[in-house]
């Protein structure tokens, strides 16, 4: 293989090298494995989050600002794409508790005391986030992404347009993926 740069290496993506994209992703995929695996309870989510990142990251790669440096652009996807699958997630299972055919008597577990333990963990990281939030985005991001409400819900309650109401979520997550990338309120 070719000794380039990682400048380089984006270029020749940029023009649709496949060897490119094989090489930006073998150098970046472990550190974003890292960023992403302790928001989830299962592997298989973290793996799903980390190709997504890249195919996000890939698409999106005309725009990056050549000057910059690329791991802090690609984390940034990546922690954002989490926090899109965690939000899924969350709206998920909500919808499993509420149908009606499940009984609790049925219910089965099927987390390990360390898996809840992590699972808890990761929510309570997260709420500090969340509080950390300017108060415009807190309230809008505490509803939608802790009390998984629906964006019209969440519009309804806080007497809001439901514009507004995505433009909030769309940049309280923007403040917490940038909060998550500087490693604040750890």
């Amino acid at each position: 293989m070719e000794n380039l740069s990682e400048k380089q290496w984006i270029q020749r993506a940029r023009s649709g090298d496949q060897t490119a994209y094989k090489v930006l992703y073998q150098q970046h995929e472990r550190s974003v494995r890292s960023r992403v695996s302790g928001y989830f309870k299962w592997k298989a989510d973290a793996d799903d989050v980390v190709l997504e990142s890249f195919q996000k990251a890939f698409a999106a790669l005309e725009s990056f600002d050549m000057e910059r440096e690329f791991r802090p652009w690609l984390l940034t996807i990546a922690t954002r794409t989490a926090l899109d699958h965690l939000s899924r997630i969350q709206r998920e299972d909500r919808k499993k508790e509420g149908s009606a055919d499940a009984s609790p008597s049925e219910e089965v577990t099927d987390t390990t005391p360390e898996e809840d333990i992590i699972h808890d963990e990761v929510h309570q990281r997260l709420m500090q986030y969340i509080d950390e939030l300017p108060s415009l985005y807190k309230d809008v991001m505490i509803k939608y992404m802790i009390e998984e409400r629906e964006y019209e819900e969440i519009a309804r309650e806080l007497d809001l347009e439901l514009n507004t109401v995505r433009t909030r979520i769309r940049r309280g997550k923007q403040h917490l993926a940038e909060m998550m990338l500087r490693g604040e309120v750890e």
